[in-house]
């Protein structure tokens, strides 16, 4: 008999598990293994799965369907309370550089304001004859508000704004691991977890951490080693010891001059859009490669970027991981700066579950940034024939800088230079005539 699989991504599989722990309908068929491959984006998904959320939009719809069936004064006093909680969680729009998330506080402006908005919501659940799919609407509503309401200590409460300082309402669950352990791993099937990127310098217990295993027995590890020979076919480039804190401008130098001993041929990873295009523009006119810029759903200039066979790519979001750019096509990667996690109303939270800020860094964000940092370091060498320059010119990363090992750590072992000279010499060797054209 051949085996039956199925497939399906993250968040379907833990829907289907919410479904199966609430005994709906399944949207899998039984299965008797699991496997989960790209395993280290598991637990975002399981975030986004336990994050409930409503924006004004969803509000607004809500309203709408008040109208529609005819309880006009309801619809007007909901949106009339629902705006008064909206103004008194107003954002500055000055201090608006882009989407930002803050943590949700309580006031007493905003305690009467979701009172009324309950208040409401209860009194139309409760109405004779209300539709069933309204009052639903309308107790889900209801439920959502009294999390903020009662500050309910399993949810981490914040408000997302948009760049029009628009807020949406989040309540994410400050217990995903257990929710991962109670949905997934507490059942009879077997799992296999896979990734690159599941070990932080060799270390699973991140990892494990995040996924909910750190109780769970039996649990076995596997690391495969590399089929790349990164001694011999790859040199990482570091900031000189001489140089101090590394601005946009002494930035955009570096680049230019590794991207001339490598003629090209280079991606450019940034963790910060805004960033790219600051150095982006200091770098425009100093070389005569093709120039690309990626942002957001970048997918035809990648495209064209791959076509172009010696352009040099600017790039941050989605190109640090599942792009693939074999061969010739990257021979000098230079990550612009350690890839630490962006600080959030979730990691606010997770800070305060440690003693202090030293142990909350080592414990979290250094093995976040070293996770990320070897998905970056991945769009390097891509086949055993590839070569490849990587530039890390974040000075912390340098000899003596505060995270040298912990950068080093997370890499593969690799001849390392702060010379241009070894960088062009490096080049020389390694590439076919027909790579300088």
């Amino acid at each position: 008999m051949k085996p039956d699989i199925q497939i399906c991504n993250h968040n379907y599989l833990l829907a289907d598990a919410a479904h199966r722990m609430e005994n709906q309908p399944l949207l899998l068929r039984s299965y008797q293994a699991l496997v989960v491959d790209e395993a280290h984006k598991l637990p975002d998904a399981a975030r986004q799965m336990y994050t409930e959320k409503l924006s004004e939009a969803d509000m607004d719809d809500l309203c709408l369907q008040l109208q529609q069936a005819h309880y006009l004064h309801l619809e007007q006093r909901l949106r009339s309370t629902f705006l008064a909680f909206s103004i008194s969680c107003g954002q500055n729009l000055s201090r608006l550089r882009r989407k930002d998330s803050v943590s949700f506080t309580l006031t007493p402006f905003r305690r009467e304001a979701l009172a009324d908005c309950i208040a409401i919501l209860q009194y139309a659940g409760a109405i004779l004859g209300m539709p069933r799919y309204l009052r639903h609407r309308l107790g889900e509503a209801e439920s959502f508000f009294r999390l903020f309401l009662l500050e309910v200590p399993t949810r981490i409460l914040y408000i997302d704004y948009d760049a029009d300082g628009k807020p949406t309402f989040c309540a994410a669950s400050s217990r995903v691991p257990q929710l991962l352990r109670s949905a997934l791993w507490n059942t009879r099937e077997p799992a296999i977890l896979t990734s690159g990127t599941l070990a932080a310098a060799g270390d699973f217990s991140h990892t494990e951490q995040l996924l909910g295993l750190t109780t769970y027995r039996p649990l076995r590890h596997f690391r495969a080693d590399s089929p790349f020979n990164y001694k011999e076919k790859c040199l990482l480039y570091l900031p000189p010891r001489i140089m101090a804190r590394v601005d946009n401008r002494r930035m955009a130098e570096e680049i230019v001059q590794l991207v001339d001993a490598c003629h090209g041929h280079a991606l450019v990873l940034f963790t910060s859009y805004r960033q790219m295009a600051e150095v982006r523009a200091l770098t425009d006119g100093q070389w005569l490669y093709p120039t690309y810029q990626a942002w957001r759903n970048g997918g035809k200039i990648i495209r064209q970027f791959k076509q172009s066979s010696n352009g040099v790519l600017f790039a941050a979001g989605s190109c640090w991981e599942g792009i693939d750019f074999p061969g010739d096509m990257v021979s000098l990667l230079i990550i612009a700066k350690l890839p630490f996690p962006i600080p959030d109303p979730v990691s606010d939270y997770e800070r305060r579950q440690y003693p202090n800020l030293r142990d909350y860094i080592n414990a979290e964000i250094i093995p976040e940034m070293q996770k990320k940092l070897r998905q970056g370091f991945g769009r390097a060498i891509r086949t055993e024939q590839d070569s490849c320059v990587v530039a890390i010119l974040d000075e912390r990363a340098g000899i003596g800088g505060r995270y040298h090992d912990a950068a080093l750590a997370a890499l593969p072992i690799c001849p390392t230079t702060e010379k241009i000279e070894d960088v062009q010499q490096f080049i020389r060797e390694q590439k076919r005539p027909d790579y300088f054209l």
